[in-house]
């Protein structure tokens, strides 16, 4: 049986005749940028978020990089960033100027380890940007606190993590920002690229909605160097419709992510495999269900091997850590040592976990990993 790592046509099918009636409608308007469907979507995202501001933009890429504009870090500044993420994290960091202090993370929730942040402070340092990686919300508490303590800035990743909470708040209402992208294939997916950064500080989302259009309010007078990181209509409608389902799939994501548990249980997976861990204090929205093989790289790959021959979708995150990225090999940080990052790209694979699954296809997701483990 052929499973898909993700079946977006599935999803598609339950909200169709609602998305071609909105884009008909902005069809006839020919109102394609920003609007008032822009401005309905972002009123309800933030609301969603439990933010007082969200501002709709281009991609989650440059949701991370005018938050580090608006902030006004660049030259000289370093930036704390989990040495195991999608590129994104630190190469936003490059490309305002800064710099990059990889820490490792923590193998238990695959986030940044708080436990190692206050090594890489120094003067230069600026912020500290915690991804929530795989729709799990970073220990958010001791990362704010280690933040007042040194007069830091918190930008959340929040790519992979709509809707996820830490301690009953939401990802993107812990911080000064939260950084959202609604890439397709994420929890709250977009027809194409978008993304957006949520606030509860009025001066700066006032400085984020100028830093959209150039830094330039009203047309044609800018008072900042911005960008062109705006949000199309035609997404921020589509987004608007599916975010009235995003709970209701997230609560399938997690039903599933609970009968894995016992599906592994039955096969005897026993200590060969490593499930993921919803840690106390936060609500996992499993943006990916990612497991791990502790026997190493080479039983990880027979595994994926045997899962792609047998039509079962499959995916590594992320095969390099970021310090192993080549375009990295000067930054003085990436020579340190991060065994745990290490061992998530060596060890992990991602499955199938969207909330359209049957449960025999759940079953024979199990069925195959065990199979290819021998």
């Amino acid at each position: 049986m052929a499973v898909p790592l993700l079946d977006l046509k599935a999803q598609y099918r339950t909200i169709k005749d609602e998305v071609l009636r909105v884009t008909e409608e902005i069809y006839e308007s020919q109102i394609f940028i920003l609007g008032k469907r822009v401005e309905e979507f972002e009123r309800d995202f933030a609301a969603y978020c439990h933010s007082k501001h969200a501002i709709g933009v281009s991609s989650g890429t440059d949701a991370l990089l005018i938050a580090l504009m608006v902030a006004d870090i660049g030259r000289d500044h370093d930036v704390i960033v989990p040495a195991y993420s999608f590129f994104a994290t630190a190469g936003v960091v490059d490309r305002v100027g800064a710099t990059p202090v990889f820490v490792d993370i923590d193998l238990a929730d695959y986030c940044i380890d708080v436990r190692k942040i206050e090594q890489k402070i120094t003067s230069r340092t600026r912020a500290i940007m915690p991804v929530h990686l795989y729709g799990q919300a970073a220990a958010m508490d001791e990362i704010n606190r280690i933040a007042k303590k040194h007069n830091l800035l918190v930008i959340e990743d929040a790519a992979q993590a709509v809707g996820a909470e830490y301690d009953g708040k939401r990802t993107g209402s812990l911080s000064p920002f939260g950084c959202f992208s609604f890439f397709p294939s994420k929890n709250l997916g977009a027809f194409g690229d978008a993304g957006a950064v949520t606030t509860n500080d009025d001066a700066l989302a006032s400085k984020l909605v100028d830093y959209r259009v150039h830094g330039m309010r009203p047309k044609y007078y800018h008072h900042y160097v911005g960008g062109n990181f705006r949000i199309d209509a035609l997404q921020a409608a589509i987004l608007h419709i599916k975010l009235k389902h995003l709970d209701q799939w997230a609560e399938g994501r997690r039903r599933n992510a609970a009968a894995y548990i016992d599906m592994f249980a039955e096969a005897k997976a026993g200590e060969r495999i490593v499930l993921p861990t919803e840690m106390p204090k936060r609500h996992h929205v499993y943006n990916q269900y990612v497991i791990r093989f502790p026997e190493g790289r080479e039983t990880r790959d027979r595994v994926m091997n045997h899962l792609k021959s047998a039509g079962v979708g499959c995916e590594v995150y992320y095969p390099l850590t970021l310090p192993q990225q080549a375009c990295f090999k000067d930054n003085l940080s990436a020579s340190d040592s991060f065994p745990s990052s290490d061992a998530a790209s060596e060890q992990t694979l991602a499955i199938p976990v969207y909330p359209e699954m049957t449960r025999d296809q759940m079953a024979e997701v199990v069925r195959e990993i065990m199979r290819g483990l021998g």
